[in-house]
């Protein structure tokens, strides 16, 4: 596969993505994190500061150096993933809270994205490369990421049928896109794939881990409802590896930095599948049984 797919096909493709995702959203979902104010900010605390921590310490952990180092954090980045949604309703969490820490986390990605992957330049690129924060990648982001949200936003506000009529197929069309977008990466990168599968494999399975763990245990901690604390989880636990793809693809114009991000995007549903299986167990024993009169 050549760079035009890199290019060309992934901005399309995560665009896609991000549409079906406008298509679910509405301004009230912006605004309904008031309702849960506690746990709204618990879950943005560890998006923004704890997790990218996090990251970094794992890659200091496994040696991991460069390009993929970058990648990694690029992903640690990115906000919560399509699937999130899924995976919260599978454990019986509270996914209107998982809409709107996913509407919240696409904006704030925008300016917290560049951020730490100019940090990680800095501290693993050794010289070798430069991302600054300059305005044009901020716009870039900011197109890759967000444009696409408003105008499926827009759709489903001025076209409500076409849109709930059009959602489910969207979601499939989505699915089957992003699992395109990791193929692809894993196809034009397999070289380095291979020769860094060992690292790579360990460190998503530990990440994915820690953060469903952070994402469900931190608000529990300071007193989250536990379909709260569920729907964080998720929201946390499992990023965007599509947007890490696009972003190293077209921005950074780095293969070699969307490889964590397809490693990711497969393994991490190990961890989330049996996260939103025991939490569905525990949310399920825990609910009182009501008896019939």
């Amino acid at each position: 596969m050549g760079s035009t797919i890199f290019a060309v096909f992934l901005p399309l493709a995560l665009a896609l993505v991000m549409f079906g995702l406008g298509l679910t959203l509405t301004v009230d979902d912006f605004a309904r994190v008031l309702r849960y104010p506690k746990a709204a900010v618990i879950a943005l605390a560890c998006q923004m500061v704890l997790l990218p921590a996090v990251c970094f310490g794992l890659i200091y952990l496994f040696q991991l150096t460069g390009a993929l180092a970058v990648g990694m954090v690029l992903l640690a980045a990115s906000p919560g993933g399509p699937s999130a949604n899924l995976f919260s309703h599978i454990a019986g969490g509270n996914v209107a809270l998982n809409i709107s820490l996913t509407a919240i986390n696409s904006v704030l990605a925008v300016f917290t994205m560049p951020l730490l992957v100019a940090l990680a330049f800095n501290r693993f690129m050794d010289g070798a490369g430069s991302f600054g924060l300059r305005p044009d990648k901020f716009a870039q982001v900011f197109a890759i990421v967000l444009i696409p949200v408003a105008i499926g936003m827009w759709v489903h506000r001025r076209f409500t049928g076409w849109s709930e009529r059009m959602r489910g197929n969207v979601k499939i069309l989505s699915i089957v896109v992003l699992a395109l977008v990791v193929l692809a990466a894993v196809a034009k990168n397999f070289e380095t794939l291979t020769e860094n599968i060992g690292k790579l494999a360990s460190l998503s399975l530990l990440f994915a881990v820690i953060s469903l763990a952070v994402g469900y245990f931190l608000p529990r901690l300071f007193g989250v409802d536990a379909d709260q604390a569920i729907a964080s989880a998720m929201e946390i636990g499992i990023h965007n590896g599509a947007i890490a793809i696009a972003v190293a693809g077209s921005v950074l114009h780095s293969d070699a930095m969307a490889v964590p991000g397809a490693v990711y995007g497969v393994l991490m549903n190990i961890p989330a599948a049996i996260a939103a299986y025991l939490l569905a167990r525990y949310v399920r024993q825990d609910r009182p049984v009501s008896v019939s009169a």
